[in-house]
Order: C-alpha cells, then structure tokens, then sequence
C-alpha cells in the first residue's frame, strides 16, 4: 500500500469519514490503532476515577495530589525513554512488554481494594499504597507511544494537513474515552463500589486481549533496532536541538499544564464530596434513573468527549483558514478557565439549574480537545523530517518535568488551605500561560 493511500484524505475528515479511513490503512497501523483503543478504554475507565478509588481505601487529599504529581513524572519520563526502548529492542517487542506491563498494573489496582493494612513496625503501608504502585506499570503503554505517533502522523500527512491528520488518529483514541466513562456510570450506578471493582476486571480484559492482538498482527519486517542509547548528553543534545518555533509554545505550554494538573485529579472530588451531585430523570421507556456521584461524573466525562469528538475535525478544518495559533490558544483558554467556572458557578444557581449547569460546563471543556489536533501539529511541523519522534519526545520531557509538583502543590492547598484558592491559582497560572502564548506564541509556516 501506497504512502499515499495512509494519507488522511483532505476532503473527507469528519467523525464518520475516519472510521471509514481506518479499515484501509496500512496493517501494523490497523494494529496499532485497534491496542490504542484498548488500552485508552481501560485507561480512561480506571484513572479518571481513582481519586475517589484513593479516598475510599483511606487517603486525603494530598495524597490525591501526589498521585497526580507521580503521574506526572511518568508523563515527563516515560515518552523519552519509551522511545529509546523501542529503538533498542524493536516496536514489537516493546509493545508487548509494555502492554503486560499496563495489565499487571490494572491487576495491582484490583487487589488493593482487599490488601489490609500492613504495619512494619517503622511505617504502616495503607492500601492505597499499592495504587501509587500499580500506576507506575499502568501507564507504559498509553506514555511509551507519545513520540512515535507524532512521527507516524508527520511522515504520512502534508504539512498543510497536519491539524486534520491529528484529528483523524485522535478520534479513534477519543472514541474509548467516551465510551469508558459511561461504562463506568452503569457499572457504579447506586456507589462506587463495588462497582468499580469490575472496572477494573475489564480493563484488565481490554488490556490482555490488546498486548495479544498487538504481539500477533504487528509486522516485524520493517521493524529497525537503532543505536544505543548515549546517556544524559544525548538528552542534551535534543533539548538544545528544538526548533526556535517550539520554545514560546512550549513555555505557555507548561504554564497551562501546570495550572491543569493542580486540580485534573480533583474534578471528581468537586462532584463527589464537595457538591455531591448525583442525577435523577425521568425517560420515556426507561423510566426513573437515579445515578450516584460518581455516575454522573462518568456522565460528565462522556458529554466532555462527545464535544471534543464532534468538534476535533471541523476545528482542525478551521485551522487551516485561521492559522493552528488561534485554535491553539483557544484551546488553553478553556483549559485555564474551567476550574473557576466548575467551582463556583453552580454555587450561584438552585439545585435544579445545578445538574444541568455542570452539564454544559464539562461540555465547554470539551472544548479543549478540539484544539489538540491543531497543538500536535504546532508541536511537530517544526521538526525535520525524520525527526518527529525526538523532537517530540524532548518536547514532552521538558514540559512534563515542570508539571511535575503542581499535583503535589494543588493536594496541598485543596487539603490544608482551600479548595477554592487551589482552583483559583490554577486559573491565574493558566491564563498567563494563555497570555504568555498570544503575545509571543508562533504560527507554523505551512499555516501562515
């Protein structure tokens, strides 16, 4: 098959025309794209929801917040040396690996919930210990990808089409993120558990029967084993390589991400124990559906995604009329102004208004995603051909070390000062992370 066929068609780029594209790619992206759905289902099911997981085997908040902080080390270190694994060992073997590796993490997540407490004398380790633990083997393989699939997306796609080919690759790893929330409102309908329980089987399903597809199907013929690694230099070296372009967005970058990762683990609390909002209706057939908290979170996140999937294409079209910066800062300032808006606007309405307040909010954040294609594309058009991957890689590195504490310090202000001030800061961070992008930010040439 033609370089040409794995193209994203230029005029046919909506929600229903990817789904369309998929069955005519290229085997190994077939494959790879069927374990990326996967592992995104199980991922989504399970660490959207582990905060409240966290508070229910005994933590506080922040613990919550270091969790977030953990996560965030792997976000920065993972992509980069998941890279330099797979150059060294191949990206078949790596992905199996690291598709076991995601599942015993899942497994780990399960056993927690019947682990005691175990004193050893000095410390006693409390079962959310283990979540800490699992974490760190359950996301290998949603981290490990990062850079490959930007250079996937670069080598196969104009660089005038690059928002578009993002937005078709997104919509098929979007597409998991919607369904999973709302597997996990049924499954935790009246309380999270024991519900959540068997999430947590299925994700452990998803997760097997992904690392056997992928293992199976992957084609190693054109599979390359590069150089060895050469140490803490060579990381240096790629730093320093980032095209000019990069630095400005990725200085706002990191403003907005650490405002977000301050609170993302605390979205559910907000809905679960501070407001705890659940939702009751009424349907035709269906009847009276009463939906705990944590339900009607899995309800918001799946609102959440269905904007962000039925707006990633067309916004990815627009940007190629206005240029990927406006979608770009677009796209932040909806990151940025969304903790202020959750956590005091339903403070202003009756409880009724409430429920349906909440619901168009997660909907605007949605939002966000529809300027993600168009970021990608902003993160590596810059980059040489060939060079995706690293510069990708450097990339994320950088910006992930930064984010790095604000989980910690966003724990810290929700559990011994406020939550209020937490979210506020969040927003001050990232709206001058906003205003940082709109003075200094640059357009890629193939959009100007």
């Amino acid at each position: 098959m033609s370089r040409e066929q794995v193209t994203v068609d230029a005029e046919r780029t909506g929600p229903l025309d990817t789904f369309r594209q998929f069955f005519s790619l290229q085997r190994d992206v077939l494959v790879l794209s069927l374990a990326m759905f996967a592992f995104s289902l199980g991922f989504q099911m399970t660490n959207r929801f582990l905060p409240d997981y966290l508070v229910y085997l005994g933590a506080g908040g922040f613990v919550v917040g270091l969790f977030a902080t953990l996560g965030n080390v792997i976000g920065a270190v993972f992509p980069y040396y998941g890279g330099v694994v797979s150059d060294r060992v191949g990206s078949r073997y790596a992905l199996t690996v690291f598709g076991f590796l995601s599942t015993f993490g899942f497994a780990i997540w399960l056993v927690a919930a019947y682990v005691p407490a175990i004193d050893l004398g000095v410390v006693v380790l409390e079962p959310w210990v283990w979540i800490f633990v699992g974490l760190l083997l359950a996301q290998c393989w949603k981290s490990f990808g990062i850079g490959g699939h930007y250079a996937i997306v670069k080598q196969s796609t104009e660089p005038s089409r690059l928002a578009r080919g993002f937005a078709s690759t997104e919509t098929f790893r979007r597409t998991a993120f919607l369904l999973a929330p709302l597997i996990v409102a049924v499954l935790v309908a009246d309380q999270l558990m024991p519900g959540f329980l068997w999430v947590l089987v299925i994700a452990i399903v998803f997760a097997i029967l992904g690392t056997i597809v992928q293992h199976f199907l992957y084609e190693t013929d054109a599979d390359s084993v590069g150089k060895e690694f050469e140490g803490v230099g060579q990381i240096r070296s790629d730093l320093r390589s980032l095209p000019d372009p990069l630095r400005p967005l990725l200085v706002a970058d990191a403003l907005v991400r650490f405002a977000n990762g301050m609170v993302y683990a605390f979205f559910i609390l907000v809905i679960t124990q501070l407001f705890e909002i659940g939702l009751t209706t009424t349907l035709p057939v269906v009847g009276t559906i009463d939906l705990s908290p944590a339900a009607f979170f899995g309800v918001l996140l799946g609102v959440e995604m269905l904007v962000a999937l039925l707006t990633m294409a067309p916004t990815a079209k627009i940007a190629e009329r206005t240029g990927l910066k406006t979608v770009v800062g677009f796209g932040f300032f909806v990151y940025a102004i969304f903790p202020v808006l959750l956590l005091f606007g339903p403070q202003y309405v009756d409880a009724v208004s409430e429920t349906w307040l909440l619901i168009a909010l997660f909907a605007f954040s949605g939002l966000r995603f529809a300027g993600l294609p168009a970021h990608k594309a902003l993160v590596v058009g810059p980059a040489e051909q060939g060079a995706g991957g690293r510069v990708t890689g450097s990339y994320y590195l950088v910006r992930g070390a930064i984010v790095i504490p604000s989980g910690a310090l966003g724990g810290f202000l929700w559990q011994f000062v406020s939550p209020e001030l937490s979210f506020t800061i969040a927003t001050v961070v990232g709206l001058a992370g906003v205003a940082y992008f709109a003075a200094f930010g640059q357009e890629f040439e193939a959009y100007a």
